[in-house]
Order: structure tokens, then C-alpha cells, then sequence
């Protein structure tokens, strides 16, 4: 087997992300369900950013964060995901571009407008969101290049992306051609709303081997397994997958295997100003360090680090190089 070119790959929803802070009540008098993911089409899309305050706008979609985070780390790191030759996509591309992750998408030139994500950030730090995934849903499994999925030790998929069926179409490929070349795959559940609509799926992607790799949070877990008891959960998770990892928030997360189940702390912090990215961010370090040779729990603890970096600042992306606060944590990858 060839050595990797790529230590992470990811294929998610290339999405733009307009952030603000807002009250509980504007969330209960615009429907929202705090601390969830909808997906609303361009007219809902359109309401709420008018009714929403000062916006900030950055790159972002669930594993293409995580991709940045491999990158910030100095992990080589390359993504796949569609967006529209219009202002919001060529933005995504530079700032991706820019962050030394490789990406040679050919922007559509007609169609749905590159995705964009509202993101409502409360005074506690809970990010609510809501997505119009645009351009991202028209992803096909012509956009995989089999060469460049070959080339990476791992391949990461995101389960917001389990929507539409070419998408899905995509995966199943890339996965194929990831096992075919002796590489790992993981999957991300990205939010329990996600696991409710496709249970069945996921559990299959799981037992069938098709996903080597699973992470989670609490939420999604007790929704995979349709139970509140997260012991019962794990258990079950133990026999389905052959490496899991669920995070916890504060209480930091549990990466579970077929014989063990190891609990691995959060890295303190000063103060939570926004929980967007930090599931995202947190893969990002278990998989750079998966594919670097490190062990699970030193693979959990950059995951925590790069967790606790992006939940004390505005954004789903690092504000630092990772790689140097890494060393900084005598955890050098």
C-alpha cells in the first residue's frame, strides 16, 4: 500500500456561515429550537436574515471546519463539496484555498445558490442554526475523484450530506474506493434531528462495515439507539462499530471500541462564547491524530484541545494554528 498524500479527506456540505447573537426570544418568535440544525428553503432563508442583527459572515458546513482544523494542525487535508460560481461560493473557496486544504470543486454555473447557514448564537453560547443547503445538495458521485480519495488515510463523511440521494450515491463510492485502497473511513452523525430521519441508514453504514470510524454526541448516540440511558447506548454501540467516539461537552468524551470503553477529559477553558464548530474541530484532532499513528486517547486529547480553542471564540474555525498550541500542551502531532 501506498504511503497517504492526504492524511484526511472530507466530503460535506460546502456552506457559508452568517453569525449573530441573539435573545431566547427572538428564537421562540421566529420558531426555532434551540440548539438544532433546520433546513429551510431560500424564501425562509431569505425572512430570517432580515429579521436577524449584525451578522458575521465565515466559510463553513460540518467537515469542511473539521477539514481546516486537520490543516491547522499541519495535517495534509483535502475536501469535496459543491458550490456555486457566485460571490458566497468563490469566498468559500478562497477561504478554504486559504487555509491550506486542497480543493479543485468545479463551481456549478447555474442552479441553486452556494449554501448558507444562519447561525443564532445565545447569550450562553448555544448555537441554533438553519440551513439552505443551495448548491451543496447537488453533489454526485461524479464529483469523486478516485484518485484523490485513494490517497487518503482516512476519508470523513458528514452526515448532514445523507440528504440528498446523489449525495448519499457519493458516499457509498468514496467508500468503496477508500477500503478498496486499505483506508479507513469515518462518519460524522452531525445532529440527532439528522439520526432521527435516517436511523435505519446510519445503523446499517455501521454494521455493514461501510464506516469504520463513528462520531458523535450525546444527543445523536441516544437517538441512534432510540434510549435516554447512555450506558445502554454505548453497550450497543460497542457492538456495532469498530471505533466510536462520543462527545460530552464539559464532561469530555468516551472513545469506545469492541473491548473498551475509555473516558478521556475536556481541556479546561475561561469562558464558552460560542459552541459552533466543536464537535467539528474536535474530530479534527482525533483524526489527525488517527492518522499520524497516535494512540486513542492522545487522538482524543487534540481532539479536546482543538474543542476548547474554538468554543472561546466567534466562529466554527481556529483563530490559532493548532499545530503550535499542540506543542504549547506538550501534545505535538
Amino acid at each position: 500500500m501506498t504511503a497517504p498524500r492526504y492524511d484526511v479527506l472530507g466530503i460535506g456540505n460546502a456552506i457559508v456561515d452568517v453569525i449573530a447573537r441573539a435573545e431566547e426570544d427572538f428564537l421562540v418568535a421566529q420558531g426555532m429550537h434551540k440548539g438544532t440544525m433546520a433546513l429551510i428553503d431560500q424564501a425562509r432563508a431569505e425572512k430570517i436574515y432580515q429579521a436577524m442583527g449584525p451578522a458575521v459572515e465565515s466559510s463553513g458546513g460540518s467537515a469542511a471546519n473539521t477539514i481546516v482544523g486537520v490543516a491547522s494542525f499541519g495535517g495534509h487535508a483535502a475536501f469535496v463539496g459543491k458550490v456555486k460560481d457566485d460571490e458566497l461560493g468563490r469566498a468559500f473557496a478562497h477561504d478554504i484555498r486559504a487555509a491550506r486544504v486542497a480543493f479543485d470543486a468545479k463551481p456549478a454555473g447555474d442552479g441553486p445558490s452556494t449554501a448558507r447557514c444562519y447561525i443564532m448564537v445565545t447569550p450562553d453560547g448555544e448555537r441554533t442554526m438553519n440551513t439552505f443547503l443551495g448548491a451543496a445538495q447537488d453533489l454526485k458521485p461524479s464529483d469523486i475523484d478516485e484518485a484523490k480519495v485513494a490517497s487518503a488515510a482516512i476519508v470523513y463523511l458528514e452526515g448532514y450530506l445523507w440528504d440528498p440521494p446523489q449525495a448519499k450515491e457519493a458516499f457509498v463510492k468514496a467508500a468503496a474506493i477508500a477500503h478498496k485502497a486499505g483506508r479507513r473511513v469515518a462518519l460524522t452523525l452531525s445532529d440527532a434531528f439528522c439520526v432521527d430521519r435516517y436511523r435505519a441508514e446510519f445503523l446499517a453504514l455501521i454494521r455493514k462495515g461501510t464506516v469504520d470510524i463513528v462520531f458523535a454526541n450525546e444527543h445523536e448516540l441516544h437517538s441512534l439507539y432510540e434510549t435516554a440511558d447512555f450506558d445502554t447506548a454505548v453497550k450497543a454501540l460497542r457492538g456495532d462499530a469498530k471505533l466510536a467516539v462520543i462527545t460530552r461537552s464539559e464532561k469530555g468524551c468516551v472513545v469506545v471500541t469492541r473491548k473498551t470503553v475509555e473516558p478521556v477529559q475536556a481541556m479546561p477553558i475561561d469562558r464558552v462564547v460560542d459552541v459552533t464548530g466543536a464537535g467539528d474541530l474536535f474530530a479534527a484532532g482525533f483524526l489527525v491524530g488517527l492518522a499520524r499513528g497516535k494512540d486513542h486517547r492522545t487522538a482524543a486529547r487534540l481532539g479536546a484541545l482543538a474543542a476548547a480553542e474554538v468554543i472561546q471564540h466567534i466562529g466554527a474555525r481556529p483563530a490559532v494554528s493548532l499545530k503550535a498550541l499542540a506543542a504549547e500542551n506538550g501534545l505535538p502531532v
